[in-house]
């Protein structure tokens, strides 16, 4: 059994299930999909001038008489259907499934007995997260729980503020309302009204809030058992400026809660805790969470990659990103000993788009080629070979310019995989990793069967088809005498 201290938690070990899996699919998805309107909704709509509070006030009114709980009241999901999407994302190559358990708008996703303001009672009146979990466990798949609750405190300040100009300038919003605090939070002394923001502490120092979210947690856990939690943040609460190590407790008593209770599961701990925080000596008590950015190369341990096909929460206005761009993350990843969850957008009554829908249908094409390249492998001794790189930068995600030179690589059961990160209007690739002691016996394209090759000093020559299997990264079987 663990114990919540960081030398206890730092003998943890990822389970070979995360390793496996390689991919997973989430639903980013709650009350702020309603509007349509983009990520952070719940904040932004109490800050005036910002295009989501023009949005409200234009579309729902003014937000001291029509604020987030109303909001919340409007989300029905109506026509979610768990099982159908879960068949989808299975299909499109998902071995494990995230769902939103509670956004930094304090809404939860699930039953509680710590907050009126929760699925099953307000909006849909579904348990949405034991739903999906039926559905995930249906085919097998582990099923994982997001909190973004410990940045809720300081994040969500703005609905105790009002309009500064105009025919609403001094009237309180919503979230002044007494009757409504245990929803808006009663963090109206504790934050600095005339701050920038844009800036404010991620985690909070308040000490009720911190009991608050680590009762929260204990409450998924032992009503949802969570093979991955996942938290937006570092480990709460030790962000904060000068606190001493032991302001870390909180996060390592929710951690070492979730491992024991899967021990007792399953006799050894399964489950999967992951956060921000890049220090090794914290990210070793779980697995590290980067999101929509990369690691530069391979990790001694395995992480998480995560993105989203545009942004968080649904966007009538958003660009999404191009099946070949969420490949190319998912291969860069795994080479480099991670994985990748991808945010599936879902409209507020629980449907995909048809874009989406398009990007599920040309995954699902891809996995039923190349899947024996992704699952179950492990990094190589490099990750790749080439000139071209993902930009490795907070938040950035760019469609890398694949030149002809550019391999990423796994392996599995003496095999090397070699993914040809650009395979079109080529006859012909070499491959210059393998040493001459290296000998191949043979080389199979995925989808396509074997194909001619020459090898000499270990620069390894092969001949590729005038037609590739696929349009994205093609994979290369490389098996040795």
């Amino acid at each position: 059994m663990f114990e919540a201290s960081f030398e206890s938690l730092r003998t943890y070990e990822c389970p070979e299930w995360f390793r496996d899996a390689k991919f997973g699919i989430w639903s980013h998805w709650g009350p702020q999909s309603v509007p349509m309107c983009g990520d952070w909704y719940a904040r932004n709509m109490y800050l005036q001038h910002t295009p989501q509070y023009q949005h409200h006030l234009r579309t729902y009114g003014h937000p001291s008489e029509f604020g987030w709980k109303d909001v919340c009241a409007l989300w029905k999901a109506e026509n979610f259907d768990p099982d159908a999407l879960m068949q989808r994302y299975y299909k499109a190559g998902a071995r494990y499934f995230v769902a939103q358990a509670v956004h930094h708008d304090h809404f939860f996703n699930f039953n509680s007995d710590l907050n009126r303001f929760n699925s099953v009672k307000v909006g849909p009146h579904k348990d949405i997260c034991g739903l999906w979990k039926a559905a995930a466990k249906k085919l097998g798949m582990p099923f994982g729980m997001t909190e973004h609750l410990g940045a809720s405190f300081s994040w969500w300040w703005p609905n105790k503020s009002c309009d500064k100009d105009g025919p609403w300038a001094g009237v309180p919003y919503d979230g002044n309302d007494p009757a409504y605090r245990d929803f808006y939070h009663n963090n109206f002394e504790h934050v600095d009204q005339s701050q920038d923001p844009a800036h404010w502490t991620w985690l909070t120092s308040n000490q009720e809030f911190r009991e608050y979210w680590l009762k929260v947690m204990k409450e998924i856990i032992e009503r949802y058992e969570p093979d991955l939690l996942y938290s937006d943040s570092n480990l709460p609460f030790g962000e904060v400026t000068d606190a001493p190590l032991g302001d870390y407790h909180y996060g390592l008593e929710a951690v070492a809660a979730l491992y024991n209770q899967s021990e007792r599961l399953y006799g050894k701990n399964q489950a999967v805790y992951t956060q921000k925080n890049r220090d090794e000596s914290i990210y070793r008590v779980g697995v590290l969470d980067i999101e929509r950015s990369q690691l530069p190369d391979i990790s001694p341990v395995p992480w998480q990659s995560e993105t989203c096909i545009g942004g968080w929460f649904y966007d009538t206005r958003a660009v999404y990103k191009h099946p070949r761009h969420i490949i190319d993350i998912l291969i860069d990843s795994i080479a480099k000993n991670g994985t990748m969850l991808l945010n599936i957008l879902q409209r507020p009554d629980g449907t995909i788009d048809e874009q989406a829908s398009w990007i599920l249908d040309e995954l699902a094409a891809w996995f039923a080629i190349n899947s024996e390249a992704v699952y179950g492998t492990r990094p190589w001794r490099v990750s790749g070979e080439g000139h071209s790189f993902v930009t490795i930068a907070g938040f950035t995600e760019e469609q890398v310019n694949w030149q002809d030179d550019d391999f990423r690589f796994v392996q599995k059961d003496g095999r090397l995989y070699a993914f040809v990160m650009k395979p079109e209007h080529r006859r012909h690739t070499v491959i210059t990793s393998l040493t001459e002691a290296e000998h191949v016996r043979s080389v199979r394209l995925l989808g396509a069967g074997e194909v001619p090759f020459r090898q000499y000093c270990g620069v390894l020559t092969i001949d590729l088809p005038e037609r590739m299997p696929g349009r994205y990264a093609a994979a290369l079987e490389i098996t040795f005498e």
